[in-house]
């Protein structure tokens, strides 16, 4: 069985190697990831500017590439240039901070990532922890978490993916870790309505000419079965099942237009 491993938060990040470690027992995994961070950049492909793919030492001594470009880009290489053959499973994070909510989910880049390896038909698990910013460390620029439990229920995950595949009409599995874990139970559940308010802070520079910093403060989901809910009220690790296919109703359209 060989695995893809790829994140947003750069091919460096604790995040990706602890997804590494979770799976490499049952798993060849392959690490290929944007070199620098590439959060909220969504599903982007590079398609005016070359790439360049170098090859890195990760921190346990294993090899992983580094690509100049986005997670989807990533991928893509991943696929269809690195990769001998399409692998049976792809992994996208360890992500440090959630990725929940309707709204923000296709801004993610661990998305971005897991949706171009879904759309080639590969069984996907995009996978984040929540980051409790008092307990946040730094080590060359590298936020530290305790990815240890997350780890642990990404094997699980893994372990029945590989075994069973995902059922139909389910292209990959969201999946996010609370920081304080109340078991080791999946909840699962549906999209949240958001995962921030969107916040705007004004500056001015030197010359008096404003600019801008996008900022936000956390949506407060109260409706049970969701994802924020879960992970907030109870927390439990959530799975919710994505799919790519947009289209709206059908019927609904057709109604509307009097066709």
């Amino acid at each position: 069985m060989k695995a893809l491993i790829s994140n947003d938060d750069g091919i460096t990040a604790s995040g990706i190697l602890a997804s590494k470690k979770a799976v490499e027992e049952i798993c060849e995994t392959y690490v290929i990831a944007p070199e620098t961070q590439q959060s909220g950049i969504g599903h982007a492909l590079t398609l005016y500017e070359p790439l360049r793919v170098n090859e890195y030492t990760l921190k346990d001594g294993s090899k992983g590439y580094g690509v100049g470009g986005t997670p989807t880009d990533a991928v893509t290489l991943a696929l269809f240039e690195i990769m001998d053959e399409k692998p049976d499973i792809m992994i996208s994070g360890i992500n440090t901070g959630f990725n929940i909510g309707k709204a923000e989910l296709t801004t993610s880049g661990t998305l971005g990532a897991a949706l171009e390896a879904a759309s080639f038909g590969i069984p996907t698990i995009a996978i984040s922890q929540e980051v409790v910013r008092d307990d946040v460390k730094f080590e060359n620029g590298d936020v530290q978490v305790d990815f240890d439990f997350a780890g642990k229920m990404l094997k699980k995950l893994t372990k029945i993916v590989l075994k069973k595949g995902l059922p139909e009409g389910i292209d990959l599995l969201n999946v996010n870790v609370p920081a304080n874990p109340s078991d080791e139970k999946f909840e699962i559940s549906k999209l949240s309505e958001r995962m921030f308010l969107p916040v705007i802070e004004k500056r001015l520079d030197p010359r008096g000419k404003p600019y801008y910093w996008i900022d936000g403060e956390p949506y407060q989901e109260h409706k049970p079965g969701s994802d924020g809910h879960a992970l907030n009220m109870l927390n439990r690790t959530t799975i919710t099942p994505l799919k790519i296919d947009l289209t709206g109703d059908l019927k609904r359209i057709k109604d509307f237009l009097e066709i």
